[in-house]
């Protein structure tokens, strides 16, 4: 089984001004992660804009990570939609590409049973063939899983290595850590306290930007040094409260494109752009964090 641990970037899907996937920008992203220290890529999961985008686009965005990750990095790619047969299409893209596993959402929006569950995930990670990342993401799914229900997913689908959880209780990182599963802490603001659960690193949005925060949390931790791991934490933290309060997405692309000196356009609609004030009042805010 592949080893999974450390500093993954939910990475963004920059678009030019037409609104096509901008993939000279998204290489240049990639690299400028991977120099920083991350670990891995989480490609096209929410902060990518996933369910927004088309289905070859999300197939291309693994094609590129796979190419430039070689031995240096990891791609796990999300192939979550409203579909199975959508799902199952991304799925054999990454397995194609070349990706270290998949990561997906279950069914949503029709409020499926545990067995539809787990009917689309086997189908899913028999089209790619490859690892799977369950993706705990009750707030936009509202499917949460419990212990319970990942039992039932590990029993049918045995290739199932990990999980990210974004859900509020941290209480199940214990229960997933002991059921053998390498879990990602979908909460940035929150690493450190899911390290010290038992979790083996973490996936958000906020990485892109400014990827070395959180680089420095996981170093700091891994040698004991928790005072400088706390020093960092609070200012990830105080980075991600406020992308929250300005429009998450609008401000990751943003602050990524800032800081790299690249354009990464808007997120595609229905999520709205930032107005110039909130552009200007954000990195204004950011500046005074010592991020910018």
């Amino acid at each position: 089984m592949k080893d999974f641990n450390g500093v993954i970037a939910a990475t963004i899907t920059p678009f030019t001004e037409k609104g096509e996937f901008n993939e000279s920008v998204f290489e240049h992203i990639m690299r400028s992660n991977i120099d920083a220290g991350v670990n891995g890529f989480w490609i096209s999961g929410g902060t990518g804009e996933s369910v927004l985008l088309e289905e070859n686009e999300v197939i291309r965005t693994a094609e590129i990570s796979v190419d430039i990750c070689k031995n240096k990095a990891k791609t796990i790619v999300h192939v979550g939609g409203l579909t199975t047969d959508s799902s199952v299409r991304k799925a054999k893209g990454a397995g194609k590409a070349g990706a270290d596993a998949i990561a997906c959402v279950p069914p949503f929006f029709y409020h499926p049973t545990d067995q539809s569950i787990v009917d689309h995930y086997k189908a899913v990670v028999d089209a790619a063939e490859l690892p799977l990342f369950v993706y705990n993401q009750p707030r936009y799914t509202g499917v949460e899983f419990t212990p319970l229900m990942m039992e039932k997913v590990i029993k049918a689908v045995p290739s199932t290595v990990g999980i990210k959880h974004s859900a509020a209780d941290l209480n199940n990182i214990y229960h997933f850590r002991d059921m053998g599963l390498q879990v990602f802490t979908g909460h940035g603001s929150l690493f450190l306290s899911a390290l010290a659960a038992g979790a083996v690193g973490v996936v958000d949005g906020p990485l892109t930007p400014v990827p070395e925060l959180w680089v420095s949390i996981y170093k700091a931790y891994s040698s004991g040094d928790l005072a400088l791991a706390y020093e960092a934490q609070n200012k990830a933290t105080a980075l991600v409260h406020l992308m929250l309060d300005y429009g998450f997405y609008a401000a990751c692309k943003l602050l990524t494109g800032k800081r790299l000196d690249v354009d990464c356009g808007i997120p595609r609609l229905p999520i709205p752009p930032l107005s110039k004030a909130d552009q200007d009042a954000f990195l204004g805010k950011v500046s005074k964090l010592g991020i910018l």
